[in-house]
């Protein structure tokens, strides 16, 4: 099982760069940054974990340039986005901008992405109407892949319409980075299971993590897929310890994400003596 980092990215957090460098000579296989590009002042969507918005969300870096400086410092590092809001960029800009990085990180790149869960952000950034908005990111998904495959692509969709582009050039990887998607509720885990590359669903919001990925699977096996192909990234935002690394990686869990957590966000100092804490249990995973 790989073991990544995931850093809320704001200016008091340590620097792309420097994380990344450390990252990768401790072990980690991967480094995550998340999305949003603002905050409305106003806002009725409440804050799904409860409680107030955590200040870091106000302040977040964007994830892109940050990989992208993180990747010209390592060499093996790979780079997610945990999660992308691909729905609140423009399709082809947001494409071009992903495979630029595939390409020039070599092929380390990595996309989660997800619907989001702020109703006024998600409003503010595109005219899809809120309620497709899971259909919308199915279709962003397709065309996006279609654009990183095809010598002449196009997509037509209900919701997305282009006829044959020239679109190069391609990512590093073939057909394009992988696409997980972050996703916890009924409908998001089902599109998950129906066309995603990979799941990521966060710990603390399972009843139980085993009947969580038991059922998941079965929803895979529904869709006349492999769960095999479908790779799981838990999200850790709970208490980790070693034991809880191992007992998902013997549920065959393929990545786990760890971070400061939910009550710690506000803390960049715990970061660096974490890294070193964890990767101490790297070579166990």
């Amino acid at each position: 099982m790989h073991l990544g980092f995931s850093s809320m990215n704001t200016v008091h957090d340590p620097r792309p760069a420097d994380l990344a460098k450390i990252l990768e000579e401790a072990g980690f296989e991967s480094l995550w940054y998340g999305e949003h590009s603002h905050i409305p002042m106003s806002r009725k969507t409440p804050y799904p974990p409860g409680g107030e918005l955590p200040e870091p969300y106000k302040e977040m870096m964007d994830p892109y340039i940050s990989l992208m400086e993180a990747a010209a410092v390592t060499s093996k590092l790979k780079l997610g986005t945990g999660i992308a809001l691909l729905l609140e960029r423009e399709l082809l800009s947001q494409a071009k901008t992903i495979a630029t990085l595939d390409r020039l990180s070599e092929g380390r790149l990595i996309i989660g992405t997800g619907v989001g869960w702020n109703e006024e952000e998600f409003e503010n950034a595109t005219k899809l109407p809120w309620k497709r908005r899971y259909l919308g990111l199915k279709e962003t998904v397709a065309a996006t892949r279609a654009l990183f495959r095809d010598e002449a692509p196009e997509y037509h969709g209900e919701l997305i319409d282009f006829d044959p582009v020239w679109f190069e050039p391609k990512p590093v990887q073939a057909g394009g980075p992988k696409f997980l998607f972050g996703a916890m509720g009924p409908l998001g885990t089902k599109h998950a299971a129906m066309w995603a590359d990979g799941w990521m669903p966060v710990d603390v919001v399972m009843p139980d993590v085993g009947e969580g990925i038991a059922a998941f699977h079965q929803t895979v096996k529904d869709f006349g897929r492999n769960p095999d192909d479908v790779e799981i990234t838990m999200v850790a935002m709970g208490e980790i310890t070693a034991d809880l690394l191992k007992r998902y990686r013997d549920l065959g869990i393929h990545r786990v994400n760890i971070g400061v957590g939910m009550e710690n966000w506000n803390k960049p100092e715990i970061i660096m003596p974490m890294i070193e804490q964890f990767s101490k249990i790297i070579p166990e995973l």
